[in-house]
């Protein structure tokens, strides 16, 4: 259970740069936030902002150029690659835009993957990924392959596999993005459901402001910098 108010994510002077053929491009300039257990976030900004970066960042998929990153009080910049893998998968469930299914396997199959990361037998496995389908309301589909799924029922085992080792905090990247606009409320209406009834912590990119809309905070980059920090509160006044 999320202890409201204390930070989770802890983010000073973070800068991020890549070297490309036209020479060195800073993609994150000294960003500096903290984001507490138990907000729902939204990340905004166009195409090239930073956005992405940070979200990769922040997720333990790559490593910054400058600046400092803690997560659940732990110096990530400290942490060895086996380290860090440990991290994502004990603190941290990702969801993104295109699923990320196996093709091949079963809905079962792809939400126990993690678990078996995680050492848990193959029984203990299916009987966790079948009690996160049941979750997501897809526990008659355990056995169909994503080809034999909807998008929005593929977005939902993609949701459960990002539950299936119960993180603090689930990065969401573009989610809704190949939903229609009933599935992604549904979609949207359930990570509601896990921030509120739950305490999960969630850090969603997106450039639609009806779906940022559904967090408590909004953070909008721009050139590489936060450029707006609000809450809900402070959007509607």
């Amino acid at each position: 259970m999320a202890t409201p108010g204390r930070p989770l994510i802890e983010v000073l002077n973070l800068e991020k740069d890549y070297v490309t053929g036209a020479g060195v491009f800073q993609a994150l300039r000294g960003v500096s936030l903290n984001i507490t257990e138990g907000e729902f976030v939204a990340i905004m900004g166009a195409s090239g902002s930073g956005k992405s970066t940070f979200m990769n960042l922040l997720g333990c998929l790559d490593r910054p150029s400058r600046g400092s990153y803690h997560l659940s009080g732990q110096d990530v910049s400290r942490l060895s690659s086996d380290q860090l893998a440990a991290l994502r998968n004990r603190e941290i469930g990702f969801v993104f835009q295109g699923f990320n299914l196996l093709p091949k396997l079963t809905a079962l199959d792809n939400v126990a993957l993690p678990l078996m990361y995680a050492g848990m037998t193959r029984d203990e496995r299916r009987r966790q990924a079948q009690a996160m389908l049941e979750r997501v309301g897809l526990g008659e589909r355990s056995h169909h392959t994503p080809l034999q799924l909807s998008g929005g029922q593929q977005q939902r085992v993609a949701i459960a596999r990002a539950l299936a080792t119960r993180p603090r905090i689930i990065f969401a990247d573009e989610p809704t993005g190949n939903l229609d606009t009933e599935t992604s409320r549904q979609v949207m209406d359930f990570f509601s459901q896990l921030n509120r009834e739950e305490g999960i912590t969630l850090v969603l990119v997106t450039h639609e402001a009806d779906i940022a809309g559904y967090a408590q905070r909004r953070i909008r980059f721009q050139d590489g910098r936060v450029v707006e920090d609000v809450t809900r509160a402070e959007v509607a006044a």
